[in-house]
């Protein structure tokens, strides 16, 4: 009997070894279930987590998005277009008149590229255009750091896919560009009017002669020099 005892225990033990394994094993299985997620942060660096990224999540609770083209989005951007729309962020410099201006515009929207469009409109605009490009050409188009003067489907294009933009709009339906503004902001100025001081021909009791108006010359179509 004791023989038979004592074979009975390390078959009882083996059974509860295995039984706790098969437990360890229905506890861990669901939480490997659960995935990795793969996450990228703002500064570019990788990280690996159970838990969604939290940038998945925020736009949902927030009512805009910080981005440097974003200002008249209705909705935020996808995340991965505003991490790439942060880095690299798009200026179109346009003008009235101006097809190739159009043709840029046109292929920006159509790739769904979110941008900031400034207009050439006056004298002014124009030094501050030759002070940033270095002439007076148009369209002009900035990637982040990067300068294109001068339109060309395949140029542009190349450049935008460097930085990382998608191919295909990811905009969301909702999404309203920003109004282009000019390039640099007219502020109304305040005039003074002098107070009129008697004419001696008035004090002598003469009529004084009606001043004569200077002719005015017709507004400016084209800022002078730019060249489409």
């Amino acid at each position: 009997m004791n023989a038979i005892r004592a074979e009975s225990n390390p078959q009882r033990s083996l059974f509860r070894l295995l039984g706790a394994c098969l437990l360890t094993g229905l506890v861990v299985a669901p939480a490997l279930a659960q995935g990795v997620y793969r996450i990228v942060g703002p500064d570019g660096k990788v990280s690996f987590s159970d838990q969604p990224p939290p940038a998945a999540n925020a736009g949902s609770r927030s009512g805009g998005v910080n981005t440097p083209v974003g200002a008249g989005a209705a909705s935020p951007l996808p995340f991965e277009l505003r991490q790439v729309a942060n880095r690299f962020p798009v200026t179109l410099y346009s003008s009235r008149d101006c097809a190739p201006c159009n043709s840029g515009r046109n292929l920006l929207n159509a790739r769904g590229i979110p941008y900031t469009e400034r207009t050439i409109d006056t004298a002014q605009d124009s030094d501050a255009l030759r002070r940033l490009s270095g002439e007076l050409s148009l369209p002009f188009l900035t990637i982040g750091g990067q300068q294109i003067k001068g339109y060309s489907d395949t140029e542009w294009t190349k450049f935008l896919d460097a930085a990382g933009y998608p191919r295909q709009s990811a905009l969301p339906s909702n999404y309203r560009r920003p109004t282009p503004s000019p390039l640099v902001e007219v502020r109304a100025e305040e005039t003074v009017t002098p107070s009129a001081a008697p004419s001696p021909s008035t004090a002598q009791g003469r009529p004084a002669p009606a001043p004569t108006e200077a002719p005015v010359a017709p507004p400016a179509q084209n800022p002078a020099g730019i060249r489409f």
